[in-house]
């Protein structure tokens, strides 16, 4: 007997925007909201948003900037970002050489600070978002992978007919978002196209090259030591790895996304003691990347094990650099003795012939 497998069909992108179409009328014309296989659960939840604001799908959309004085404060709080994202954009440049998407960057609001890629501007669908300072929220443009991404928090692939206003309907987009050093969100990165086929393959290019902007983002915080982690039996040295960024007193000063998930890290508060995380003493790390060891693996108190690879940074605290102001110098040197002491403060006091509670006022500085 003969057993015959097929594939189960796969409808077409006409068939699908179809379908995504019809569930969308269903949903959006009688303003009540109903699950259906076609729509996402986050579109569903996005859709819903739209709703209790009031929209209606048939409205016409300005496109509006925020004003002149809210793009250069967007602009001048974004550096960080803009100057960690600008090379991983242009290598989105050549992913997407052929396909008519280009990338758009925006603050965690939503406000437009950065676009690259081949914009016509003479059409206006691209002109209207492709612009420095132009507001693409949810609450000012609805359903997007922008304004969906900011308020979800996670990577989306939108195509067409998911958009909740007819006016963007034209658009094809994926987004990721950004997270800071201290895990709190500063931004994301959005790919679109305009009446281009589907390429939902771009959800994993902006999701790694968000990564990597994170990481970006990670490294440029002031540290004495880098940790890079990942879990056994894993390889270090990619971007896939944790990072965390140590102090020369051990308090842990930033982190990745993915650093801060396998240290359970609490975001956006003020991250804990390295000691506080790590079942070792925190002397060990520095010793450790003193000696340039090789990885090894470290027990966590959550009873977990990572892999650490333990680095100096020697241009961060401690270094003293020519034309700095007095007392940064003085700091630099304390911290400095406190690095040599290899944590130990009551030593490095009595190596500085001051008072312990004085080293501990002076290295608070930020």
């Amino acid at each position: 007997m003969t057993i015959s497998h097929t594939m189960p069909a796969v409808p077409s992108e006409v068939e699908r925007l179809s379908r995504i179409e019809k569930a969308r009328q269903d949903i959006l014309s009688d303003g009540a909201v109903a699950p259906t296989e076609w729509v996402e659960p986050w579109i569903d939840r996005s859709w819903r948003r739209c709703l209790a604001r009031g929209f209606q799908p048939s409205q016409r959309l300005s496109f509006d900037a925020v004003s002149a004085a809210e793009a250069r404060r967007a602009l001048e709080a974004s550096q960080p970002l803009l100057q960690a994202a600008a090379p991983v954009i242009r290598s989105l440049a050549r992913a997407m050489a052929d396909t008519r998407y280009f990338a758009v960057l925006t603050d965690a609001q939503g406000v437009v600070i950065d676009v690259n890629g081949p914009i016509d501007h003479q059409n206006p669908q691209a002109s209207a978002i492709a612009r420095i300072g132009v507001n693409l929220s949810e609450a000012a443009v609805g359903t997007t992978a922008i304004g969906a991404t900011l308020t979800e928090l996670q990577p989306v692939w939108l195509h067409r007919g998911e958009h909740f206003f007819n006016d963007t309907t034209v658009y094809s987009c994926a987004g990721a978002p950004l997270f800071g050093p201290d895990g709190r969100c500063v931004g994301m990165l959005d790919l679109t196209g305009i009446n281009v086929p589907e390429r939902p393959a771009l959800k994993h290019l902006v999701t790694q090259s968000a990564r990597s902007i994170e990481n970006a983002l990670t490294l440029a915080q002031p540290h004495r030591l880098l940790l890079r982690i990942n879990w056994p039996g894993a390889g270090l040295g990619e971007e896939g790895d944790g990072l965390v960024c140590v102090d020369a007193d051990g308090r842990i000063t930033g982190a990745n996304r993915t650093a801060a998930d396998m240290l359970t890290l609490p975001s956006g508060l003020p991250w804990p003691h390295c000691s506080d995380v790590f079942a070792v003493p925190p002397d060990s790390l520095f010793d450790a990347a003193r000696a340039q060891r090789a990885a090894t693996e470290l027990p966590l108190w959550s009873g977990l094990r990572l892999q650490v690879l333990a680095r100096l940074n020697h241009g961060g605290a401690g270094t003293i650099t020519p034309q700095q102001p007095l007392k940064d110098v003085e700091t630099a040197l304390i911290r400095r003795a406190v690095e040599e002491a290899r944590g130990n403060v009551m030593e490095a006091a009595r190596v500085l012939g001051i008072s312990r509670a004085t080293v501990y006022r002076k290295i608070a500085r930020r």
